[in-house]
């Protein structure tokens, strides 16, 4: 049966890509995604197609695996991997997975059910809980490129402002959590002390990012101005001393989210703001050295 299933997904996969979004058989006519998350064990990338619902200016798909009493593999990946990639008709881009839980799961579960009655069906074969997950623009709210980008150095900018919206946002979301959790004034108990999914997955992709970033500069970009700039030998090894402590912080930040059902709100948060605290200035020396020394090497980089 997998390998059935499999072959089958990759020939819609392929007159999808074929046809700039639209296929035939069983799925003609149908709102139809390409979904590529990152194995959560394998680490390879793995593509599968999904209906969609639009709602807002989000896209909703639901975990539904046809009722089968676990949830699709897909699923437990984008948990691991929050950082997802969507084609779209012609259109490719990458973006941010984040499940919905408890009253705004229910809520997006009916708005599906408007569209796509069918899923109740597959609700119905199983005792599990069918996850619905939001797919949002990588990109938060309000980030704003540098410019645009013609030097190295203007790349590395842009990385940085990047991240820099990316922790503004996660921190945001992580006072409107604790707000929330205070106004609880309903009856029965409070909320749960978990951070709940849409922090921790927009820690996880911050992190992921992150750690890109520094393995990037680390084994290519530090080597190559070394060998043009050897006095700056001693500056490079301090910045991949600062990688290693921010990538400690990180270990233990993700730690955390790990158990995020009974997640410590205040330890996070003391977490958040020191990982923050030395993030931006890690982020702030880096531009202080590179930015003089990248400022003539062209972006993207001329094909040999």
């Amino acid at each position: 049966m997998p390998t059935a299933v499999n072959g089958f997904n990759q020939s819609v996969i392929e007159e999808f890509r074929a046809h700039r979004g639209k296929v035939g058989g069983p799925f003609e006519g149908a709102d139809l995604l390409l979904l590529t998350t990152t194995g959560a064990t394998s680490g390879a990338a793995h593509t599968t197609p999904l209906g969609y619902v639009r709602h807002g200016g989000a896209l909703l798909v639901v975990g539904s695996n046809l009722g089968a009493p676990r949830h699709p593999a897909w699923y437990h990946n984008l948990l691991a991997h929050p950082q997802v990639r969507v084609e779209l008709g012609a259109e490719t881009f990458e973006a941010l997975a984040v499940p919905a839980e408890g009253a705004r799961r229910a809520e997006l579960f009916d708005a599906v059910l408007r569209v796509a009655p069918g899923y109740a069906d597959y609700q119905a074969r199983t005792t599990r809980r069918l996850p619905v997950v939001l797919l949002e623009p990588a990109e938060p709210d309000g980030w704003q490129s540098p410019g645009e980008v013609r030097t190295l150095a203007g790349k590395l900018l842009e990385v940085h402002t990047w991240l820099r919206a990316q922790l503004r946002h996660v921190a945001a979301e992580t006072e409107a959590h604790f707000a929330a959790r205070a106004a609880h004034t309903g009856p029965g108990r409070p909320p749960a002390p978990g951070l709940g999914l849409q922090i921790r997955q927009r820690c996880l992709a911050f992190c992921q990012a992150l750690e890109f970033h520094h393995t990037s500069e680390d084994a290519h970009l530090f080597p190559g101005i070394a060998v043009h700039h050897p006095h700056l030998a001693a500056t490079f090894e301090r910045l991949r001393e600062e990688h290693r402590t921010v990538a400690r912080i990180q270990g233990e930040l993700v730690a955390l989210l790990g158990r995020v059902s009974i997640a410590e709100p205040e330890r996070f948060r003391g977490e958040l703001a020191r990982m923050t605290a030395e993030l931006t200035a890690h982020l702030d020396h880096e531009e202080e050295v590179l930015l003089p020394l990248l400022e003539e090497v062209p972006w993207p980089p001329p094909r040999p």
